[in-house]
């Protein structure tokens, strides 16, 4: 079942989004070689819990930490680990939060250092379905909308390989609510697009094929040909004209660009 927010409802949502931006933000400063990505979630579920949430995805389905930070081959829900991070690493950050009853969820992709020309494309072709897919959703369109404008950009125009198993959802008072929103599809199809609809559209974008496993941790997933993997999200609520974007990568940009061992040139 669909449920549709209200205006007081949406800004809750936006309060717990911009909480789960902030974690990432304030974890992206501290990202340097030879850090681990436990540190890493040790730090976000601080950051949560300091500024009056909680970390939604800690022991969610049994899921045992605050953030999912999946390195290079990695595509998502990757445990975070004490092995240090190096020079080259690609490592993306999945963040929720949950305050005052509704959640928020956001995801962004970080390189640490010199990256290759092919990878830094990755990097931005990615973000860009992010919003080309946020620009189809409006009242009226439908889920396929999104779902094309996401594949056609990044698997027809590009090549790369894009994530069938794993999708895009609803939020709200729970952390995953209909419907799902996949980054495949055709135009016109799925379910129509109405106002004060919340969803979460987040690309999964590998740069060599769409085969992914699950590692033997039962979370993570991981490219099949051992490729890098990008991932980037928003939470937006959907209106006439135009969605309302209630997640904001604006503080995460501003600490990428502010660490030197960061690439933010893609």
């Amino acid at each position: 079942m669909i449920h549709y927010k209200s205006n007081a409802e949406v800004e809750l949502i936006r309060q717990s989004c911009q909480l789960a931006n902030d974690s990432i933000a304030y974890v992206a400063a501290m990202i340097k070689p030879g850090i681990s990505t436990m540190e890493l979630n040790d730090k976000a579920d601080e950051f949560i819990r300091d500024h009056g949430g909680v970390p939604n995805f800690l022991n969610y389905h049994e899921y045992p930490y605050a953030c999912c930070i999946s390195v290079n081959d990695a595509v998502v829900h990757g445990f975070p680990t004490n092995d240090p991070l190096k020079e080259g690493d690609i490592l993306s950050i999945d963040c929720g939060a949950l305050k005052k009853g509704f959640h928020g969820d956001t995801a962004y992709t970080f390189a640490l250092g010199e990256i290759s020309a092919e990878v830094k494309q990755l990097l931005r072709v990615t973000k860009d379905a992010l919003y080309k897919g946020i620009e189809k959703a409006v009242v009226g369109n439908r889920v396929g909308d999104i779902s094309f404008a996401v594949q056609d950009y990044t698997e027809r125009r590009f090549g790369y390989g894009v994530v069938r198993e794993l999708v895009g959802h609803g939020l709200g008072k729970d952390l995953h609510e209909d419907p799902q929103v996949p980054n495949y599809g055709k135009r016109g199809k799925g379910n129509k697009l109405k106002d004060g609809l919340v969803i979460a559209i987040e690309p999964m974008i590998n740069l060599g094929g769409k085969e992914v496993y699950n590692d033997k941790d039962g979370w993570t997933v991981r490219t099949a040909d051992g490729k890098p993997a990008a991932h980037y999200e928003h939470t937006v609520c959907v209106r006439k004209n135009k969605a309302d974007v209630l997640s904001s990568f604006d503080s995460i940009e501003a600490a990428e660009k502010a660490n030197p061992n960061l690439c933010s040139d893609y």
